[in-house]
């Protein structure tokens, strides 16, 4: 099945979250706070390590400026997402659930975006999707999955149940591209899928930074660069 991967990553986010809030209710503020920087501070590590594929084959094989490829992609995808207003979209629909619940929620909107972002943007997303909708083989999303369950526990005990309405998001993009796989198979070259790590890292940083509070960059806004990318790469390897 297509989305037993994804299906699993839900029910993770939805009990990590309901721990989070069920305990982190108990947890002092500067306890939570601590939690959500420690989240921070690994998003950083993750985010530096992913980048950093910019100055490594397939990539620099490519080009040597492999590393201004990837900026551009940012930086035009910034422009892209800033006219098309991703973010306020993205918080548009986070206020919708948070009315629907009676608008008592604290930071939920907060919680919906930064989760959404944190669970979706990544290569484990892509690669554990294209595998599970092509060989059924899920243990990439079971591993990503785990790991999305603790950091949903550290955020919903900051952020509340906003985290857990991420499943949304989840089940919309990560529930396509599996269902999606057999004809995005020849899409996701070798060459694709260092791209996507390489632009992905840099948005993960800015979520860093986000978690870290010190300074909220619009990350749903750069979201274009994902996809700008990798066709700028593909058509490197295509004059190449």
């Amino acid at each position: 099945m297509p989305l037993t991967g994804t299906l699993i990553n839900v029910a993770t986010v939805l009990v990590g979250t309901a721990v989070g809030i069920l305990f982190g209710a108990r947890l002092p503020d500067r306890v939570r706070e601590t939690l959500l920087h420690a989240l921070g501070l690994l998003t950083l590590v993750v985010g530096i390590r992913e980048a950093l594929g910019a100055f490594e084959p397939p990539l620099s094989a490519l080009t040597r400026g492999s590393v201004l490829v990837v900026m551009g992609s940012v930086l035009l995808g910034g422009l892209v997402g800033e006219a098309a207003r991703i973010e306020d979209r993205l918080e548009r629909a986070g206020k919708a659930l948070e009315r629907r619940l009676g608008g008592s929620q604290a930071r939920f909107t907060e919680g919906f975006v930064t989760a959404s972002l944190v669970f979706c943007v990544g290569p484990m997303t892509i690669l554990g999707s294209i595998q599970g909708g092509l060989a059924g083989d899920h243990q990439l999303l079971a591993i990503k999955a785990l790991l999305d369950g603790f950091a949903a526990v550290a955020l919903a005990s900051a952020l509340g149940w906003g985290v857990g309405f991420s499943v949304i998001t989840i089940l919309v993009y990560q529930g396509g591209l599996a269902l999606g796989a057999a004809s995005l198979a020849d899409v996701f070259t070798p060459v694709t899928i260092a791209a996507i790590t390489a632009v992905g890292g840099v948005l993960i940083l800015g979520i860093g930074l986000r978690l870290l509070e010190l300074r909220r960059i619009r990350v749903g806004n750069l979201l274009p660069a994902l996809v700008l990318g990798p066709l700028a790469f593909a058509l490197l390897e295509a004059l190449g």
